[in-house]
């Protein structure tokens, strides 16, 4: 049967069939009932795991010159935790979340985003207060923060006056060139003003 030449260029521009998407690892060895299966069910958690396979192949390159052995024992131990979100009520709120966080320390550790700073507060009067921050282009917004020898990344939350960085004991509000910071587990919050 020959066609008519108006339907020819309709035919043409049809896309050719859509690759069904899958995530990093192989769906067809992961046990009933895991997480990994989750994922593999989970449309948004496939292109969440895609994006990390990104990310962490980018820092790889990085980590090759910088801490070659390191990334991969981390990258083992940040599944282990995913893994645990198999106990949480919301399990794919869990795996999300826990997708999220590690996309985003990957990109801020290996500075694989854009970024600002270093910027430097400086604290309660205090010289041995002072904390350093560098921002990152992240989806959420993150820094890094370094106070003497210890380091925190702390992700970005809206607030009703800004953006508000929070890590796992710290955290950084700055509004008009003062901040507030907090640093460490029941830490008196600290005034800070920003060095010009």
């Amino acid at each position: 049967m020959k066609l008519p030449r108006l339907l020819l260029p309709c035919l043409l521009a049809v896309p050719p069939a859509i690759a069904v998407e899958k995530p990093s690892f192989d769906c067809r060895k992961v046990r009933a009932g895991s997480v990994a299966e989750l994922i593999c069910r989970d449309k948004a958690l496939i292109r969440l795991d895609r994006s990390l396979a990104q990310a962490y192949a980018q820092a790889s390159r990085k980590a090759a010159t910088q801490r070659p052995n390191q990334l991969p024992s981390e990258q083992r131990g940040w599944i282990s935790g995913r893994d645990e979100c198999w106990k949480s009520d919301d399990k794919a709120a869990c795996v999300r979340t826990a997708y999220e966080r590690r996309i985003v320390e990957l990109q801020a550790h290996y500075r694989l985003v854009e970024a600002i700073g270093p910027v430097r507060y400086a604290c309660d009067g205090d010289v041995r207060n002072e904390v350093t921050a560098t921002f990152f282009a992240t989806d959420p917004p993150s820094l890094i923060a370094e106070r003497g020898d210890a380091s925190a990344l702390m992700l970005g939350e809206r607030s009703g006056s800004g953006l508000r960085y929070v890590g796992r004991n710290e955290s950084l509000w700055e509004h008009q060139g003062e901040a507030t910071i907090v640093w460490g587990y029941g830490a008196k919050p600290m005034g800070c003003v920003r060095e010009r």
